[in-house]
């Protein structure tokens, strides 16, 4: 088997609409590489059967599964116990270890077998990571031993990045800094570089309304203007501090292909109100490509196979592709 095109599927939180929307999304992805799920198979049954879905279910062995010829017509499952008699419940701490099983597999056979190409499902940042973590991509980082990683929220026409992830609001201008810009920026353009062959043009927000502050500490004059100078003098295409409430407009994202912001939900909001689920979330700075579905459990969707499967799909396409 050529592990450049396997493509690995953590399925994570299991009270959450990721198997709906995987299920959904096999019936719709053309991908011939072959996709490996990492799942409770008991669980994954309950919910075939709530969802009334129907497919064949390749159990592998981690030991040997390397030597089989794999495809897509069949559910390709690596089995992690999971004791349930349920297909959904409430979310709560009992899964975690359940959770934590999954990522440990997951991890341990991209390692083994230097698999470049990782999917994972939503979990319960308040559940499963405990404050530990800000989000996933802080978690997966912690376990390949990468201190420098960044969120990326794909789409072919323009994507966005927070500086800072799942940070408290409040907590946000004391973690503003030049190095974590420069961090960013560095990632992104790197990534485009070997993704897609360009050196992308990167605008870049100020943290305050209008990029102005009444107070004498004005985060967008000491520290992201200066950050920006510095990095423009290293030929990087990129340009701000821009206002967060005009730069999203039409005719300005023409000119851009990442908007970087401060915050979490500065660029995200926009992002999802431009495209819905027509972008994912992508790690950049790890060993490999971790993707995941703009979405997260969505304990409200639970069992009424309603839950759009366009993120994941964008997500195996773009593996498929990249």
């Amino acid at each position: 088997m050529n592990f450049n095109n396997v493509i690995l599927i953590i399925s994570g939180e299991p009270n959450s609409i990721f198997l709906e929307i995987f299920f959904k999304a096999l019936k719709k992805s053309k991908t011939k590489k072959p996709l490996i799920l990492i799942a409770s198979h008991k669980l994954v049954k309950l919910q075939m059967n709530k969802l009334k879905f129907k497919k064949k279910i390749n159990i592998l062995n981690t030991k040997d599964f390397f030597k089989m010829k794999l495809n897509n017509n069949d559910i390709n499952l690596i089995d992690v116990k999971y004791n349930t008699t349920k297909p959904f419940e409430k979310i709560s701490s009992k899964s975690n270890q359940y959770i934590q099983n999954c990522f440990d597999v997951g991890c341990k056979i991209i390692k083994k077998f230097n698999i470049k190409k990782l999917i994972t499902g939503p979990i319960s940042k308040e559940k499963f990571l405990k404050k530990k973590y800000l989000g996933l991509t802080e978690f997966i980082s912690k376990k390949f031993n990468i201190k420098k990683s960044a969120m990326l929220i794909y789409h072919k026409k323009l994507s966005v990045c927070p500086v800072t992830t799942h940070l408290p609001l409040k907590s946000v201008p004391k973690k503003i800094n030049k190095s974590l810009i420069y961090e960013k920026v560095k990632l992104i353009n790197e990534f485009y570089k070997n993704k897609f062959n360009i050196k992308p043009k990167i605008a870049v927000l100020g943290i305050n309304p209008h990029c102005e502050s009444i107070y004498k500490v004005n985060e967008d004059e000491k520290i992201i203007k200066p950050a920006i100078i510095n990095l423009q003098k290293y030929n990087y295409k990129i340009s701000g501090p821009y206002s967060a409430d005009t730069i999203f407009m039409k005719n300005n994202i023409k000119k851009f292909d990442v908007i970087i912001g401060m915050y979490h939900d500065q660029v995200l909001t926009p992002i999802k109100t431009l495209f819905e689920y027509d972008a994912i979330n992508i790690t950049i700075g790890l060993p490999f490509i971790r993707v995941s579905p703009d979405h997260g459990p969505n304990e409200k969707m639970l069992g009424k196979n309603l839950s759009d499967p366009k993120s994941l799909i964008q997500a195996i396409n773009f593996l498929d592709k990249h």
